[in-house]
């Protein structure tokens, strides 16, 4: 069963151009229909007396009640799907946190318009996400809408497939996590279980331009682990997490007996940038047998090839369940494609990743 309604689309957002632009990209792409925007949360909530929106944009800083009240207040009255759309994202505010704690499906940067190519991406990102929103929570179990959209690329513009039957020397055991919307939380609850011993640890989450930094420090405060966003070079040891830097490819390398992390530029993969297949390529070409891969919640299939690369490779992997999962999107094209030795819920993966030493060698 398809969806046969178009996605309708509140924009809640004090500036009159980004209303505009929102409006512009949201009105022309397949499967999404504007159903109005406000300036105010005041006028919003007038729009929505007559009519629920099946996905909300909305900033957090604006005139009289800002967002973040705004979304408190629709959480605990009556729940939708809402996508932050802030400046906020550049300084890593703590507001965007508190926002996605409060519920919200996904954080992004105000839309750039300064080449025709950021516009294209800012459109892309954008899409992405509200056709992620409708699906998060109230509608977990509705297919992907069909969407007409430029080639996908994948995984080989970065590096090319890694070389079947190469022998590896042996090295540290690393995990390798692929992420997206609702990842934020979710990450949250599977990093604070783990031990300040836990393997090295690199991870893709799709997220927006330096939000990934802030994104680190605030995890790196309540972990045993330490966590950063990834900087080229940066060795990857045992109780080190590397998190992607948003808008850059991220790639597993080896250094002798030990791991590092290079940092790329390049076109978005699987329409995202960075690209968990990138991540999960790399592993299955450097690491082998002796990684392990997780892929989570998320919309789309970013990952799924990568992972099954992984697997091919000799590493173990793991696919979160659907009840636990946001949005089924990402693990379940993984799990589709034979990817994932075993789907857990959300509340076993900090176990597995524990158990994984003792699970190397046993049957998947």
């Amino acid at each position: 069963m398809t969806r046969n309604k178009p996605i309708r689309v509140l924009i809640v957002d004090d500036s009159a151009s980004v209303r505009q632009v929102l409006n512009s990209i949201l009105s022309t792409s397949p499967g999404i229909e504007v159903m109005g925007t406000a300036a105010d949360v005041y006028a919003a909530t007038r729009r929505m007396q007559d009519e629920l929106p099946d996905v909300m944009i909305l900033d957090i800083e604006m005139p009289g009640m800002d967002g973040l009240t705004f979304l408190r207040k629709i959480m605990a009255q009556r729940p939708i799907p809402v996508i932050i759309c802030s400046t906020l994202t550049s300084a890593g505010s703590p507001a965007l946190f508190e926002a996605l704690e409060c519920g919200a499906v996904e954080v992004l940067a105000k839309p750039r318009i300064d080449t025709r190519n950021a516009l294209l991406e800012t459109g892309e990102r954008l899409r992405h996400a509200v056709h992620a929103a409708a699906m998060a929570r109230l509608r977990p179990r509705t297919p992907r809408p069909s969407m007409q959209v430029e080639r996908k690329l994948t995984a080989d513009v970065i590096m090319p497939p890694p070389v079947a039957g190469r022998m590896l020397a042996r090295t540290d055991r690393i995990i390798c996590i692929g992420i997206s919307t609702g990842g934020t939380e979710t990450l949250r609850e599977v990093l604070e279980t783990l031990p300040a011993h836990c393997p090295g640890m690199a991870i893709v989450q799709h997220m927006p331009e330096k939000f990934t930094a802030a994104f680190a420090r605030r995890l790196n405060g309540i972990c045993a682990m330490e966590i950063k966003e990834a900087e080229d070079g940066d060795e990857l040891t045992a109780g080190r997490v590397l998190i992607a830097p948003g808008n850059r490819h991220m790639l597993l390398q080896r250094a002798g007996q030990h791991y590092r992390v290079a940092i790329k530029d390049g076109p978005p993969v699987s329409r995202h940038r960075p690209s968990v297949d990138v991540l999960f390529r790399s592993a299955a070409q450097y690491a082998g047998n002796n990684a392990l891969g997780i892929i989570m919640t998320g919309m789309g299939d970013d990952g799924a090839r990568g992972l099954l690369e992984m697997r091919k490779a000799g590493a173990r992997t793991l696919a979160q369940d659907e009840e636990s999962c946001v949005v089924f999107g990402m693990p379940k094209e993984a799990i589709d494609l034979g990817a994932a030795e075993r789907v857990v819920g959300l509340s076993r993966i900090g176990q597995e990743i524990m158990a994984w030493p003792q699970m190397a060698g046993q049957a998947g």
